[in-house]
């Protein structure tokens, strides 16, 4: 009954699921070191990221220092502008020399300016401005540019606005001398009058652009790496590539850099590559920033690259093995599992194949004996379901029946007394072709055509003894003509329209019998304008024992169960009804194609 073979190509000599678990393990310990190692990998990684974050920082340090210096030193020439008695004087508005009593004053300032200039190559120029008027710088004859004015300029107004404290501007083009047009950083300082109330004029030193590139280009970090500065308001002071970001043709994280405080680190991966930037804040509102490229940090990134492919190739191999090991190991459980949802869908003759004799030869085993016990007990179990079906079948055929030939032979009888013989030999021919329908001998279900013919009969006869109190329409669609339904289906709810809708309504009533095709299958519709029912009379219609309308009507609920015992339970009987207004029966059946007809 069982076939069992062996495996053409056995991967591992391995008889046991113990045995291959053991293995599972070890391929598992392996897994485990080349994750360590990798762990080891990243830890190193960070080390080295760090260190050089570190590293970034003692950098962007010094050069803060370098840079706080030349402004220290812009600042003490302030300082000594601000102190000298001629510089005060000459700007002064409590002086009244002339014009020939100026160029002495002129002379010993432009000479000190001179000696500052001598000893500071940095320096570009240094100019004082006074409210007055007067001008000096630290050359002997000096022209402005009659196209700036002075007090126009972005370094004159900052000063005069922070009143005394010295202001750093942003590198700029300095064109306040005719003829020249420097790149400068000018540090400019409103000078006060010795009550430190009132100030007589604007002190201003230009420094050279150059020396903070020449300062800043000797710096590397890295091969890629730079430092750039900025100012509070995000403009560029320094960048070794000033000119391509200006030219939009590169672009510099400047918001997060302004956001950044002093100190801090923030990282950024994009097309460029992972960078690492440092911010230092300045004592004058600068911002000094190192960006350092994370493959330039890592010195030693090759050796730990090898050292990781190593493992990955220890890792591929493990897991080359672990594949070919789990599929050897789970293929017959796998084929026991694809057999099992077979059985779950109702397919009771598959055979799993036992190919070792281990755990799951076992189980595939005692599987297909399982397997063969439920399909002989199914078998059983459909047979008697089977037999107890077409049992009730009949007699719940048997409980409609009577019935219907009650009330029919009750409208011959009634006829037969009021001497209408022509009536009774017609009703009675009618009475004969329903008794055909209805004891024949054939299948259940019949095809609508003669379903049709069996209610019309029955109208007939019904319309022959209630004359114009009844009336009734037929509106079946020709379509469903030839499909199949079950014989004497409609018949039991005419005959409840009429007892117990139309028979006691004042004056005339009618019957409407409809079909048509659905989505879900074919619906059919017995509808009255008679009494009608209140919810809690069609409540006891379902309640009661075989569903039975008053006065001994047919069994409502054996018909929806003979519907449901033959079609299943998304098909039956529904119905809706008011008071004084009348009944409709909905009956849904499924769609069965076929034709045929009764002899």
């Amino acid at each position: 009954m069982f076939r069992e073979r062996r495996p053409l190509f056995p991967l591992f000599p391995l008889k046991s699921i113990q045995s291959s678990i053991a293995f599972a393990f070890s391929v598992l310990i392996l897994l485990t070191i080349a994750a360590t190692s990798l762990f080891a990998y990243r830890l190193s990684v960070n080390a080295v990221e760090r260190n050089s974050k570190g590293y970034i920082q003692e950098v962007i340090n010094q050069v803060n220092t370098n840079i706080q210096s030349y402004v220290d030193n812009m600042e003490n020439i302030s300082l000594l502008a601000m102190t000298n008695k001629d510089v005060k004087y000459y700007i002064s508005s409590n002086s009244f020399i002339g014009n020939e009593g100026r160029r002495p004053y002129e002379k010993r300032i432009s000479d000190l300016f001179q000696s500052i200039l001598y000893t500071r190559k940095d320096i570009a120029s240094i100019m004082v401005f006074g409210y007055n008027g007067r001008f000096v710088s630290d050359r002997r004859i000096t022209t402005l540019n009659p196209n700036a004015k002075v007090e126009e300029q972005a370094w004159y107004m900052n000063a005069r606005r922070e009143g005394g404290k010295s202001v750093i501007s942003e590198p700029h083009v300095q064109n306040i001398i005719q003829n020249e047009y420097r790149w400068v950083v000018s540090l400019s300082r409103e000078l006060k009058n010795s009550d430190g109330m009132t100030a007589d004029g604007i002190f201003l030193v230009d420094l050279n652009l150059s020396v903070i590139n020449d300062l800043l280009s000797q710096i590397n970090l890295g091969k890629k790496g730079y430092v750039f500065i900025v100012d509070g308001s995000g403009n560029i002071v320094y960048h070794p590539e000033q000119q391509l970001i200006y030219s939009n043709l590169r672009s510099e994280q400047i918001a997060e850099v302004v956001q950044a405080g002093s100190g801090t680190t923030f990282k950024v991966e994009d097309g460029e590559g992972k960078r690492f930037y440092s911010v230092k804040d300045t004592s004058f509102g600068w911002k000094i920033v190192g960006v350092a490229y994370a493959e330039d940090l890592i010195g030693y990134k090759s050796t730990l690259i090898n050292f990781l492919f190593i493992t990955l190739g220890g890792v591929a191999v493990s897991l080359v093995i672990s594949v070919m090991l789990s599929r050897r190991l789970s293929r017959p459980i796998r084929n026991l599992q694809r057999n099992m949802r077979k059985v779950e869908k109702g397919n009771f003759d598959v055979q799993a194949e036992v190919t070792q004799m281990n755990e799951i030869g076992q189980l595939a085993r005692t599987f297909n004996m399982m397997v063969g016990q439920i399909k002989n007990l199914m078998q059983e179990i459909f047979d008697t379901h089977e037999n107890k079906r077409k049992s009730e079948l009949q007699l719940l055929q048997a409980q409609i029946n009577p019935h219907f030939l009650y009330n029919t032979l009750d409208s011959i009888v009634w006829m037969a007394e009021m001497k209408k013989h022509e009536e009774v030999v017609e009703m009675t021919s009618a009475l004969a072709k329903l008794f055909r329908a209805g004891i024949t001998k054939e299948q259940e279900l019949v095809p609508i055509r003669i379903e049709l013919e069996h209610i019309t009969n029955y109208l007939l006869i019904q319309k022959m003894r209630y004359s114009s109190k009844l009336d009734y329409r037929l509106e079946i669609s020709d379509s469903i003509l030839g499909c199949k339904t079950l014989k004497i289906l409609l018949q039991p709810f005419v005959e409840n329209a009429i007892y117990h809708g139309i028979r006691n309504k004042p004056g005339s009533g009618t019957i409407v019998i409809r079909g048509m095709e659905t989505q879900d299958g074919i619906v059919f519709e017995v509808e009255d304008d008679g009494l009608g029912m209140t919810e809690e009379q069609l409540e006891k219609i379902w309640e009661a024992s075989g569903g039975e309308w008053k006065n001994g009507g047919i069994g409502i609920r054996n018909v929806n169960e003979r519907i449901r015992l033959y079609f299943g339970q998304a098909y039956g009987i529904s119905i809706r009804s008011e008071l004084a207004e009348g009944t409709c029966v909905t009956i849904r059946i499924p769609k069965i194609e076929g034709s045929g007809g009764m002899g």
